[in-house]
């Protein structure tokens, strides 16, 4: 090597111990604090008076020849499809929901000789904005040939308006739970720090034979009344209240 290789590799270890040096000298600096944080957990229930409702009829047929059991099938559902229309009900709110063909066969061998026959499955769903023409629509479906009603669910067309009312009751509730809380410790509640919905859901649940469909229930601790009341309906029909609910958790600082 040449010397002045040698005063340029001098140059840089005096420098790399120089720096070494003043990191050693230099004052240890404290880490930031971690914040002083409280969470809590807000829910909220909605009760809504329900304006629509969902029928889920089930109609069954069977006989050992399947295009005869498909007709027969068929008859029954065109019955139901014209009893909407009698009723008002709009297309689109009636629908096929399940269609199924089964053979059957009384040892389960599948032997010809103790084949039952085939027994053809629809579901129709329909949905009823009018409560006051429930009872007579599901007596005359009855009677045209429906051999199930799988499901009766009242609903709320204003899901989201009552689903945004259940989360804001549910942050309300949060923020006076951690105030209690950080009150009875002497200390006072600053900004939110940290938001997350756990759940926002509605209650009302039905279960079909031929497959199964459910809302979500959950607990609360602020119940408010939706304003609004029942259609009048005749009859026995009492169709009660939904409850929309929501759950938050919310982490605030803790401030002195």
């Amino acid at each position: 090597m040449t010397d002045k290789t040698f005063r340029v590799i001098g140059t840089i270890g005096i420098a790399a111990i120089l720096v070494l040096l003043l990191c050693a000298g230099a004052p240890n600096q404290a880490a930031p604090a971690e914040p002083r944080i409280i969470t809590v957990t807000g829910e909220a229930e909605v009760r809504v008076v329900p304006d629509e409702v969902v029928l889920t009829l089930g109609v069954e047929t069977n006989d050992k020849d399947l295009k005869a059991a498909t007709e027969a099938n068929d008859r029954v559902v065109a019955k139901v499809l014209a009893l909407a229309s009698q009723y008002g009900i709009e297309p689109q709110h009636v629908q096929t929901d399940y269609i199924g063909i089964e053979p059957r066969y009384r040892d389960g061998y599948y032997e010809a000789r103790d084949f039952i026959g085939f027994f053809v499955h629809k579901t129709v769903v329909i949905t009823l904005r009018d409560l006051s023409k429930f009872e007579g629509l599901l007596a005359d479906v009855l009677s045209s040939g429906v051999n199930y009603v799988q499901g009766i669910q009242f609903r709320t067309t204003e899901l989201r308006k009552n689903r945004d009312r259940a989360r804001t009751l549910a942050i309300q509730a949060a923020q006076e739970k951690a105030v209690a809380l950080a009150g009875q410790l002497g200390q006072k509640v600053g900004e939110p720090l940290t938001i997350q919905e756990e759940q926002n859901n509605w209650w009302s649940g039905y279960n079909a034979w031929w497959g199964s469909r459910w809302g979500g229930a959950m607990s609360q601790n602020v119940i408010q009344e939706a304003s609004g009341a029942a259609q009048p309906a005749e009859g026995s029909l009492a169709p009660g209240q939904i409850a929309v609910s929501a759950r938050v958790s919310v982490s605030f600082e803790l401030v002195k």
